[in-house]
């Protein structure tokens, strides 16, 4: 091998320029280390050669009197210096990667091309010994001549430097310019890629993009603002309104207790009062459920209040049905019993109150009622390993107490009352006659039985702890 590149210099020289190039398009991205190794051993190995045999970068290239040995040495020179800023901005950037990461890669780019001016300037002033001054004055004045003409393109790196510096916004971070709403897929010397939630891509120059109003949704990293507003019959009492949106609210358990969610009137007209629930949940993906949960909970007790949505005529329906009637009419268990059946089964319920903090139904406990939520929210409890936790809250038409009355079965459950709660009592007397007849509400209530039960299994297994393994060099660092 050594005696191939002694032989036969300025042919070797080359096969391993092809060699760093070859090998560097075949190794994966995953190895990157071993690309950056590759490459330092095929450059120190170029540069051994070319020192060697008298090719030296520093200065003009030997054999003169004989042309094309003379050319071929000087090519071989000037790809030196170039190779050497390669290696060495690909030694940089992979630094740099472990540092920034890719919120750097503008500074990368950058620093690499004044290496490479570096380089060129370099083999220009040592191995073409031409005049530098006078390359550099007339690279002045023709930088002038391209500055001008690069003007918006210029204006967008600089403004890419600012943003990189300054850090608005970063590498998958979901933001807002100028109102247009996306996650951060790529930030490059002239652009902002963004990714829209409809997977289109948007281009924002940087130039523009350091002018505009940015909003920033992904910071704090742990909390995100949601909020929804909600278009009110204008003949209901703001008070009612409120509390019934106050009562939604606390029935989703994603909103963060701090900062605390709120309930506002934010205008009113002849036409509807305009209502907002606003708050904050832990990560981006949880808002569009957040979201949707929020108004089909609003919805909810918002009917339970007897408040229109979107009208301006107020509802008689409450007027002309009773409590309970209404109730069945809006609880999907009991919605496909006849009118007859729903007015004989209305006659039957009992309303019970419960103050916030009041016990329902303890866990384990076997029901002979069932409770149907008429208004309030209901924390649902389980225990794991002797600790309990909230595994959920029920709001209007949920019912609490299935498993005694089809089978005698008590859940792991704990019912209490989140908030002042109204709930219909249904005794089992009455009730078990009446699901044999109607095996549509059997079958409903059976399958609503099993899921909880399920889900209340799943809820309470025990999580396996997972061993962490212990090495010489975890206990070196240890005393360290």
């Amino acid at each position: 091998m050594l005696s191939l590149l002694t032989n036969h210099p300025l042919i070797s020289a080359l096969v391993l320029i092809l060699i760093d190039l070859g090998l560097w398009r075949l190794i994966s991205a995953n190895g990157s280390n071993w690309k950056l190794v590759v490459r330092l051993v095929i450059f120190a190995l170029f540069s051994i050669l070319l020192f060697n045999e008298g090719m030296n970068p520093l200065e003009p290239a030997p054999w003169a009197d004989n042309v094309p040995l003379h050319l071929a040495a000087t090519g071989l020179q000037i790809g030196w210096w170039l190779f050497g800023a390669r290696t060495l901005t690909v030694l940089i950037g992979a630094v740099m990667m472990q540092r920034v990461g890719h919120t750097g890669r503008l500074l990368q780019d950058l620093l690499g091309a004044v290496i490479f001016l570096i380089a060129v300037i370099a083999a220009l002033a040592y191995v073409l010994e031409l005049p530098v001054k006078g390359v550099l004055a007339t690279s002045g004045a023709l930088a002038i001549i391209v500055g001008l003409a690069l003007q918006s393109t210029l204006s967008d790196v600089f403004s890419g430097i600012v943003l990189n510096t300054t850090k608005p916004y970063q590498l998958d971070d979901w933001i807002s310019i100028d109102g247009t709403e996306g996650r951060v897929t790529d930030i490059d010397w002239r652009a902002t890629r963004l990714q829209t939630s409809q997977g289109s891509m948007v281009v924002i120059p940087n130039s523009l993009a350091a002018k505009a109003k940015i909003i920033n949704f992904s910071r704090p990293s742990d909390m995100f603002g949601v909020s929804i507003s909600l278009q009110l019959s204008p003949h209901a009492r703001p008070q009612t309104v409120l509390d019934a949106l106050e009562r939604a609210m606390q029935g989703c358990r994603y909103l963060l207790s701090k900062p605390a969610p709120s309930v506002a009137l934010k205008g009113s007209s002849a036409s509807g009062v305009e209502y907002e629930i606003s708050g904050f949940v832990v990560s981006m993906d949880q808002k569009r459920m957040v979201r949707n949960l929020l108004f089909d909970l609003a919805y909810r007790h918002l009917q339970a209040s007897g408040v229109s949505l979107l009208s301006s005529v107020e509802s008689n329906a409450s007027a002309v049905l009773s409590r309970p009637r209404a109730l069945l009419d809006s609880s999907n268990m009991f919605s496909t019993l006849r009118q007859e059946e729903k007015d004989t089964f209305s006659q039957n319920m009992t309303l019970q109150t419960f103050r916030a903090g009041d016990m329902i139904l303890p866990a384990g406990e076997v029901s002979d009622h069932l409770f149907i939520i008429e208004s309030g929210v209901v924390s649902v409890q389980l225990s794991r390993g002797g600790v309990k936790f909230e595994s959920g809250r029920m709001g209007p038409g949920e019912v609490i107490g299935e498993g005694g009355i089809l089978s005698d079965t008590a859940l792991p459950a704990e019912f209490s009352a989140k908030t002042a709660c109204s709930l219909y009592r249904i005794e089992k007397d009455y009730l078990k006659p009446c699901l044999d007849a109607r095996h549509d509400i059997s079958e409903a209530m059976t399958a609503l039985l099993d899921f909880r039960l399920h889900k209340a299994q799943a809820l309470t297994q025990e999580v396996p702890k997972v061993v962490v393994k212990k090495g010489f060099l975890r206990w070196l660092r240890s005393r360290a």
